[in-house]
């Protein structure tokens, strides 16, 4: 990042309009480049991890109320992280003013036409073949296929073994695919900050400031809401489940990955009285369906492309927009920057241009950062409520942290 700043504003101070728009152009490919590889990856991440993730559900049937609980606050809280996200944006409108459509001439020249109304978007939810729908990236139609298909895998339960095995293969390739591709994530960080800056200047600079500033602020609104609400069924104990819950959310802030916080914050609610069996089954549920902070920003993003293009998306839209991202922020939690594979993946049905990808690639991982501590703070209270509603703590009277356990960071 740094390096593509001092790059980009040194390539706008010494070069004339003509080479600076050559020098863009020689980082677009890069940048480019980069796109199409993620591209490449969100039919197959799609179809593999949520077929696995679903065909292991029958533990809900199992578990019976725990899961059924659980799934409903993941739902809920997903669903409010979406409405927060779009608001957010709308209010603050962190892409006012970046007159990035102005680089493409104009909007229509940016490949902007008009998105779907709730008929055509309801006619082309279900795909011909799901091979025609990964080879074209209808991200969709591969997520209502792969629910069928995960649904079923479940239902058939123990003579699908092993082709849910298979699947996880898969998926477990993917993912290593995915981290070789984010292993690019630097070079494509510089190349899109050094284009984007020697075109412009430094006044997108200022964008980009708000749109972080802005972006935490949206996060801070979700976790005093997911707080209040946490707090009804947790009473004076939310004040003990945040302590101890402040260093796994820190590890995951500090490191950008919500996965690296799992075994402190399995740790840190078992240490406070809560039944491990319930957290044991509830916090790996919700690193895989209850991502907030990433969910959240995926709203956020797809709204602030469109107004960085200068892009007008109707109430109708932002609507189906959020039915969209209900779905697709799901089942890719464990992968690397999963949230540019789902943004990705929303821009097209909106007939947003994909090249906006590129803008907040630049500062991604700033965001990444708070998005990550999010997904840790929304999991460990997903896990504190429903072990609460199950009433599985071993006394009544009000948590306490055990002695020699420290909620410090580590």
């Amino acid at each position: 990042m740094l390096a593509g700043l001092v790059t980009g504003l040194i390539a706008h101070a010494v070069l004339d309009a003509d080479e600076s728009a050559r020098f863009a152009a020689v980082l677009n490919q890069v940048t480019g480049i980069f796109l199409r590889l993620i591209k490449m990856i969100i039919g197959p991440l799609l179809l593999t991890t949520l077929i696995s993730g679903i065909g292991h559900i029958d533990d809900v049937s199992t578990v019976g109320r725990i899961g059924a609980k659980a799934l409903i606050w993941f739902v809920s809280i997903s669903f409010l992280a979406l409405i927060i996200g779009i608001a957010a944006v709308n209010v603050l409108q962190p892409g006012l003013g970046a007159t990035v459509a102005v680089t493409a001439k104009t909007v229509a020249g940016a490949g902007v036409g008009q998105a779907p109304d709730l008929a055509s978007f309801l006619q082309h939810l279900i795909p011909t073949s799901i091979f025609d729908a990964l080879s074209r990236n209808e991200t969709l139609q591969v997520v209502l296929f792969s629910i069928f298909a995960g649904t079923a895998v479940s239902a058939v339960g123990e003579k699908s073994r092993q082709l849910l095995s298979i699947i996880e293969q898969g998926a477990a390739v993917m993912f290593k695919i995915t981290n070789y591709v984010m292993m690019l994530a630097p070079v494509a960080i510089f190349a899109a900050i050094a284009g984007t800056l020697s075109t412009q200047g430094g006044s997108i600079l200022i964008t980009y400031g708000k749109l972080v500033t802005d972006f935490y602020l949206a996060l801070l609104i979700l976790i005093a809401c997911m707080v209040a609400i946490a707090s009804i069924p947790l009473g004076r104990d939310i004040l003990a489940v945040l302590k101890v819950i402040r260093s796994p959310a820190l590890v995951a802030f500090s490191t950008s990955t919500s996965e690296a916080a799992y075994p402190l914050l399995l740790e840190a609610l078992e240490t406070i009285g809560f039944d491990r069996k319930i957290v044991s089954f509830v916090l790996p549920l919700g690193y895989s369906f209850n991502m907030v902070g990433g969910t959240m920003y995926c709203a956020f993003a797809s709204m602030f492309i469109a107004q960085a293009y200068g892009i007008t998306i109707s109430i109708d839209q932002q609507i189906l927009m959020l039915l969209l991202l209900m779905l697709t922020s799901k089942g890719i939690a464990g992968v690397p920057r999963a949230a540019l594979v789902v943004v990705a993946g929303t821009l097209p049905y909106f007939n947003l241009p994909e090249s906006g990808l590129l803008l907040i690639v630049a500062v991604d991982h700033l965001m990444d950062m708070g998005r990550s501590a999010v997904n840790v703070i929304g999991n460990g209270l997903a896990s504190a409520v429903v072990a609460r509603w199950e009433l599985t703590r071993p006394t009544p009277s009000p948590i306490t942290v055990k002695p020699g356990f420290s909620s410090s960071p580590p």
